[in-house]
């Protein structure tokens, strides 16, 4: 017997090469390309930039029909040459699409030829620049993959080179997280006075300041010295329990340098933080700083103060596989019941991770991996929830059904300065449970007939 299958209808996911677009736009002077066809880059320009607000520059080589028959070697060829005279970066990271990985086209071996070929240069005075490859075709995972996949390809490449000094640091490979986020892993990381290497880091360049004047490629990114000198660090903490083993950097790091690694859920919630600076205090040596000791302390008087209006409170939580479990998490830690947690990813992992999360919680969760919108507001009609929680693409299931949606995560293109939404740490928690509270007590307010002006 066949079970009945029904094709995707409004995805909970976004695209692997868009993943490691905004991964690679984290690095010094580095540009994506895509090797596909235009409408791919222009797919992610688009969502880049309803996100973030800022001009994104996403190279293509510009499939055509013959290209899609014969291959696209030369458009490769000709994009790199392009785009390394036009932009002069320092690096040019390149994800493969649906397109080329199904025609077979052996990336690797182009850029061997590419890179031996000298003539190819296409300047005198102009420094090749790095080139790194992901191979991200979107029917192999979602965004989430492809932005991990870019990562590891860049660690891979520089950990290996050999550089001239090496000190003893930190090293923290981030999630798809916000570029305020990012600011505040750099204020945490500052606080225990040591160097450390912070990847990827689009905190600047993909929210700066206003130009005078267009910025081809703008300030901003980890630095490709930094990412060289990961080999030789204290320790590496990595967010994300949702990559494979064989595809998790810091513990290739580990294997091939020795180098201690830790790999933990997204640090939103008490807990989840907790661990992210135990994983701190086992690499440094050194304590939690008072800073971030007072920080959990006004962060749990909130919780106090706010249980009242998030008690039983029940919530549907979507989005990428580690924001979910890091935000159920969250959820339960205040007493608010995720009555569905649904990702777009096929994850054999997501249920027992899950589970995992929802210490206190008594009610019967329905976890959806693999899910679409479609199908998540088919449950939902039956789950009597109070809102939703997640990106801007849920914004479906809260007009649907007539209930609040709380926007974290990406994309946010609905609202100016999504971002700039702070989720980690304690005061990234504290933001959340504001915005909870809020949300709940609005929806109290406008949904009573006489209405309160003190809750």
């Amino acid at each position: 017997m066949k079970e009945n299958y029904s094709s995707t209808r409004n995805a909970c996911k976004l695209c692997a090469p868009l993943g490691a677009s905004i991964a690679y736009r984290g690095i010094e002077g580095c540009i994506p390309l895509i090797h596909g066809s235009q409408g791919c880059s222009t797919y992610i320009r688009r969502y880049g930039i309803s996100h973030f607000r800022e001009p994104i520059d996403i190279a293509s080589s510009n499939f055509t029909e013959s290209s899609a028959i014969f291959g696209g070697q030369s458009n490769l060829n000709s994009a790199l040459v392009n785009v390394t005279r036009q932009y002069k970066p320092r690096a040019i990271g390149i994800s493969s699409t649906c397109l080329s990985e199904t025609i077979g086209e052996n990336i690797p071996m182009y850029l061997k030829q590419y890179q031996a070929d000298q003539g190819k240069l296409p300047d005198e005075g102009i420094d090749a620049p790095e080139i790194f490859y992901a191979s991200t075709p979107s029917y192999k995972g979602t965004h989430m993959d492809g932005f991990h996949e870019a990562v590891f390809s860049v660690i891979k490449q520089l950990a290996s080179q050999r550089h001239s000094a090496c000190e003893r640091r930190i090293n923290v490979i981030g999630g798809f997280v916000s570029t305020e986020d990012i600011r505040e892993l750099h204020e945490i990381l500052s606080s225990y006075g040591l160097p450390y290497t912070l990847l990827p880091d689009y905190s600047v360049s993909l929210d700066g300041s206003s130009w005078e004047e267009y910025q081809k490629l703008p300030e901003g990114g980890t630095l490709l010295d930094d990412i060289r000198r990961m080999n030789c660090a204290f320790g590496t903490v990595y967010f994300g329990k949702a990559v494979p083993k064989e595809n998790n950097p810091a513990l290739w790091l580990e294997r091939k340098y020795g180098i201690p690694s830790g790999t933990i859920d997204l640090p939103i919630g008490i807990s989840n933080t907790d661990s992210f600076f135990a994983e701190l205090e086992t690499i440094t040596g050194k304590s939690m700083p008072d800073k971030w000791k007072n920080i959990r302390g006004r962060l749990a008087d909130a919780y106090i103060d706010g249980h009242k209006y998030c008690y039983g409170k029940k919530a549907i939580v979507y989005g990428d596989e580690d924001f979910v479990c890091a935000l159920s998490s969250f959820l339960d830690e205040v007493g608010i019941i995720p009555v569905i947690a649904a990702t777009g990813a096929a994850s054999p992992s997501f249920h027992a991770r899950i589970k995992a999360a929802l210490k206190n919680c008594r009610f019967e969760t329905e976890i959806m991996d693999d899910a679409d919108f479609s199908t998540i507001l088919e449950r939902a009609e039956k789950a009597d929830a109070d809102f939703v929680i997640g990106s801007s693409k849920g914004f479906y299931l809260a007009k649907n059904l007539e209930i609040p949606l709380v926007r974290c995560g990406f994309p946010i293109h609905d609202r100016i300065g999504g971002q700039r939404i702070l989720h980690l740490g304690y005061r990234g928690t504290l933001n959340l449970f504001d915005l909870v509270c809020n949300t709940l007590m609005r929806e109290k307010q406008q949904s009573t007939k006489t209405g309160y002006s003190y809750i």
